[in-house]
């Protein structure tokens, strides 16, 4: 049965990998962001169930058909789980919004845009080869880069200290900027959100002193 959501987005996937060990480091972004935004809905406006290797999250948002999904196969086969799913749903790419960390990205930065590569991130391209198409919507949240030869061990770290209010606060942006697609469209949240930049928390109360 195909889903009807004239915002153009049907399905927001939620990148990140399952089980506790997981849970905070910096490549869980998008598992953050989409618990962010379930926590901010309605008690029961979303029913879960487990299907398609993952756990997804089906309800209505402003009058509208919305899923979301948090793979559950880790980050390198999340295709296999995204392309399951917008099959039984009759979903087509351009109405899947997937939200990925991003290390060319600095921390507190946040990025909306359609199409493009998969950037080097092994779980944008599980889910391209796996749909046969990148022209999907993606909301890219920066973790930072590491010094070369480390990416595999900084993307499994969590954060600390300013970083972490810093990250923090990029999730609570990019759950906004998930809400401003879903009501206003791609483009206005593209307008909005993506040359703002999250200042961490101190640093905006010194600067307001200072104002």
């Amino acid at each position: 049965m195909a889903l009807r959501n004239e915002s153009g987005i049907k399905l927001i996937v939620g990148l990140g990998n399952p089980g506790r060990e997981y849970e905070n480091t910096r490549h869980n972004a998008g598992f953050m962001t989409v618990e962010t935004l379930l926590k901010g809905l309605p008690e029961g406006a979303f029913t879960e169930t487990r299907t398609a290797e993952s756990r997804v999250f089906s309800g209505r948002f402003r009058g509208k058909n919305l899923v979301m999904q948090m793979p559950l196969t880790y980050m390198n086969c999340s295709g296999d789980a995204v392309g399951n799913l917008s099959r039984r749903l009759n979903i087509a790419p351009e109405e899947i919004m997937v939200i990925s960390d991003d290390l060319d990205l600095p921390v507190g930065r946040i990025r909306l845009r359609r199409g493009g590569s998969d950037g080097g991130h092994n779980g944008l391209k599980s889910i391209i080869a796996e749909l046969g198409s990148a022209n999907f919507m993606r909301l890219r949240i920066g973790i930072g880069r590491p010094e070369p030869g480390k990416t595999v061990d900084y993307v499994l770290t969590g954060f600390a200290g300013e970083e972490l209010t810093q990250f923090n606060e990029s999730i609570s942006t990019a759950v906004e900027a998930v809400r401003c697609a879903l009501s206003a469209g791609l483009a206005n949240a593209m307008n909005r959100y993506n040359a703002a930049r999250v200042e961490p928390a101190a640093a905006a109360i010194e600067k307001s002193k200072e104002n």
